[in-house]
């Protein structure tokens, strides 16, 4: 392990080599991916990695190397590489003297990825596998994944900083395949959390395959989903993955100091509908997206991003921050010491608002149910996404009708927030994986049921 010593050597040699910044990022993984495929095991890995990242800022310039080799001699070429790559005015030997920063532990676990023994992950998983399989006749197939890591981080900078955090997680995640007389749909469903393999004591692997089943199910039975612009509300939990894709990368310093987000230079200004809040929270406890500091070493924290309507914030870390001369926000995340930091949500979500769901529907006279939303696409720049309903359902006369399948909701992020007139009390949040420009992390996406007064389907005409 890298003592303070070591650690103080290596960001003087950034910082003597013309640097006005300098960081250590150091990472010991242990993690487990396990593959079934109908029921048999397709692929398991289990493993560890460690590794050292060093950064590099000079006034608003960022540079980053990283090795898996710590020894003294390749980092202290590593940082003179990186420091000397700012191209500033060499400075002479410096002394560092640390200050730990105590952090308070939320996210406690009782049973680490490591104890945990493969027959009790694959009995685990063939029961999520049963809980498709049994659904219906028509589930052809069904994929499982299990995945669990215990990463420890410890960060030093030239500011004094000295830190560290420890992050467990883990994930069940089930797809299933329907098929009937040629047509094919999927059902998914994939929750995880900042715990242990207790994380099982509350989330039951057989609930978590029959609801991938069903969806599946449903789907290929149903008709095709008519087209038009319509009222569409979307379920509460996953459903929040519009805003998170379609707005939330946009809050993102990262693109706001470029100047390629829709939201930059809007701070107080009007950019959604008056019932809008939102937030990115990475302090809720246990949750997927959570961690006790960001990885710059900065406590994790509540940021308050619209309020009634108005743009209150963005996320933002150190570089960025600089870019746009704003203060950190505990946002800053990376996939592992392979990818420099940068800004990033962790659990975002709208607020709750008054209504019942049960009202939102009685409520819409014709319009489209998204219960559960699949993957899309989101123009960075602009926010236009396309997005494809996973589960539909066509509501009539104030009630949920029949399952229509093949929907895609289409439509600007900037447009849908001023178009969100109903938002229901039911708020809960969705796991899933985000990549960007630091990488895939775990991510929470949520909402309550809301409802969009008009919003583009893609389907086929009725």
């Amino acid at each position: 392990m890298i003592d303070k010593k070591l650690a103080s050597d290596v960001l003087s040699a950034v910082l003597t080599e013309g640097a006005d910044f300098a960081e250590l990022f150091i990472e010991d993984r242990y993690s487990t991916n396990v593959n079934m495929v109908n029921g048999d095991i397709d692929n398991a890995l289990s493993g560890k990695s460690f590794g050292v990242g060093i950064r590099a800022l000079k006034e608003n310039l960022g540079v980053y190397g990283y090795t898996n080799d710590v020894s003294k001699d390749t980092l202290l070429k590593v940082a003179q590489k990186v420091g000397k790559a700012t191209k500033g005015d060499n400075l002479e030997q410096q002394n560092l003297n640390f200050t730990d920063q105590e952090v308070e532990n939320k996210h406690f676990f009782r049973i680490s990825p490591e104890d945990v023994g493969s027959q009790e992950i694959s009995k685990l998983m063939k029961d999520a596998h049963n809980g498709a399989i049994s659904y219906s006749e028509t589930i052809s197939q069904v994929m499982v994944r299990f995945l669990s890591y215990d990463q420890n981080v410890w960060i030093y900078n030239s500011e004094g900083l000295a830190t560290s955090d420890r992050r467990v997680r883990t994930r069940l995640v089930v797809m299933a395949v329907a098929t009937k007389e040629g047509v094919k749909e999927t059902g998914f469903y994939g929750p995880g959390a900042a715990m242990g393999y207790e994380f099982f004591d509350i989330v039951n692997p057989y609930d978590v395959g029959v609801r991938a089943g069903r969806i599946a199910s449903r789907m290929v039975e149903a008709d095709f989903a008519p087209a038009g612009k319509m009222p569409v509300i979307i379920a509460n939990e996953f459903g929040g993955v519009i805003f998170h894709e379609a707005c939330g990368h946009s809050l993102e310093a990262t693109s706001v100091a470029k100047g390629s987000s829709v939201f930059a230079g809007k701070l107080g200004e009007k950019i959604a509908a008056d019932n809008v809040s939102a937030v990115d929270d990475g302090t809720i406890t246990n949750a997927w997206g959570s961690a006790n500091i960001d990885d710059e070493g900065n406590r994790t924290r509540r940021n308050l991003l619209i309020d009634k309507g108005i743009l209150k914030g963005y996320l933002v870390d150190k570089l960025n921050g600089r870019r746009l001369r704003m203060e950190p926000t505990g946002s800053s995340r990376r996939q592992s010491y392979k990818y420099a930091p940068t800004s990033r949500m962790s659990n975002t979500f709208i607020l709750a608002g008054n209504y019942y769901p049960e009202e939102i529907i009685s409520n819409t006279e014709y319009g489209l149910f998204a219960r559960s939303m699949g993957g899309g696409s989101v123009v960075p720049a602009t926010g236009e996404f396309n997005f494809s309903v996973r589960e539909g359902y066509l509501i009539k006369d104030g009630k949920i009708s029949k399952p229509v399948r093949g929907a895609t909701l289409v439509g600007k992020g900037s447009e849908i927030l001023k178009k969100i007139d109903m938002i229901g009390n039911d708020l809960e949040r969705g796991q899933g994986m985000c990549g960007s420009a630091s990488g895939m992390i775990p991510v929470d996406v949520g909402q309550p049921t809301l409802r969009v007064s008009e919003l583009t389907v893609g389907g086929r005409n009725e």
